[in-house]
């Protein structure tokens, strides 16, 4: 049965669906939420929670990333960003606080991002992380990859994220530029590699092939994402995030048994956005904003991405989003506010408990229900 509509004589679309046209269905059975288990594991790491903090300047700090790994969770260092271009990035992030004017804070923006990544710093941030004692993760982009890999690695990482709006296993680069190539690169490293974003089952499909362990989903869909304004691409996340499930199963049976892990990476603002991914088949969620409201982040109240100052096309904006609870009470709770917004786990809890659920994977296959806004 297709469900394609037509646009017009000469094109027809596919009908997909965001997380507010969707919701989970009760079933027959209850729990109490003390019974459930958010349990997640890749590799060889084990987490208590199924929460990674995007890899952004406003989201994780070394204090933050040691901080959620503390609630169980992990946190990803942005690599490129200011912690390893500058020796003290606290009075750099109050400063971008305080500016009020967009034009004038995305000039100054760019300025701060052009100091250079220096390795050292790399070095020194993942280190802090690791005396920690907690699970230590880095990001990098595409094209700076294989520039930092060997200092990466070298620092101690243990699981390295190539995150981008999109990654594809096919990367045609101009003449004169090599690619990277994934398969290879994956294939040599010592650590495992969580990659994305892919929004469809054949981009998944690819990236899964390379041997990656995880494949974060999305593409530029974030709350500070104008990508769907500037670049007219948009793939709402709900039927995204069930399209690269669909790829996982498919691979699974086509490596004889290899799972990957599909970590949806964008759209997720309130709790109900976190368990509708888990029910649409994600394993795990890459929050940015909703970790960005914490009174202990970096951003100050304020999010942001790489995009946001980019030097030829900005695909994202510097936002406000306040300060609603610690990290603690955002992830953990106790929730003082109604909207979603805090004690994300416990409601993720409730959710699976309400419907039946004891552990993820089974949630992964509670009914769902569409309805038009």
């Amino acid at each position: 049965m297709s469900n394609e509509i037509e646009i017009g004589r000469g094109k027809r679309a596919r009908r997909v669906y965001t997380f507010d046209e969707i919701g989970i269905v009760p079933t027959r059975r209850t729990r109490d939420p003390e019974l459930v288990s958010t349990a997640w594991s890749i590799d060889a790491f084990q987490f208590d929670i199924p929460v990674l903090g995007a890899p952004m300047d406003s989201v994780m700090s070394p204090a933050t990333a040691i901080e959620l790994g503390r609630l169980g969770g992990l946190g990803v260092l942005n690599l490129e960003g200011l912690w390893t271009r500058h020796e003290n990035p606290e009075p750099l992030l109050e400063e971008l606080a305080g500016i009020d004017d967009e034009i004038v804070a995305v000039k100054r923006m760019r300025e701060l991002y052009s100091a250079p990544i220096q390795p050292e710093l790399i070095r020194a941030r993942l280190g802090e992380i690791r005396e920690a004692g907690v699970t230590v993760a880095g990001a990098l982009s595409p094209h700076r990859t294989a520039e930092f890999t060997e200092t990466v690695v070298n620092a101690g990482v243990d699981l390295f994220v190539i995150r981008g709006n999109t990654v594809s296993a096919e990367h045609v680069a101009e003449e004169g530029r090599v690619p990277l190539n994934l398969k290879q690169f994956i294939y040599e490293l010592d650590v495992p590699v969580i990659v994305g974003g892919a929004a469809t089952y054949q981009s998944a499909l690819h990236l899964m092939r390379t041997g990656a362990a995880g494949v974060l989903v999305g593409f530029g869909g974030g709350a500070s994402s104008t990508t769907r304004a500037t670049l007219g691409i948009r793939a709402p996340m709900a039927t995204a995030i069930a399209d690269v499930a669909g790829a996982r199963s498919d691979y699974l049976d086509e490596s004889g048994g290899r799972y990957v892990h599909v970590i949806a990476d964008g759209g997720l603002g309130t709790s109900g956005d976190l368990i509708k991914a888990m029910a649409c088949g994600a394993d795990a969620v890459m929050l940015g904003a909703a970790l960005a409201k914490a009174s202990d982040a970096p951003g100050n109240g304020w999010h942001w991405g790489q995009e946001a100052h980019h030097e030829d096309l900005p695909r994202g904006k510097r936002m406000p989003v306040g300060s609603v609870a610690p990290l603690s009470e955002i992830v953990n709770g106790p929730a003082h506010v109604a909207d979603g917004s805090a004690n994300l786990i416990g409601a993720l809890r409730r959710a699976m408990a309400t419907t039946g659920y004891s552990e993820l994977k089974g949630f992964q296959r509670i009914g769902i229900v569409h309805a038009e806004r």
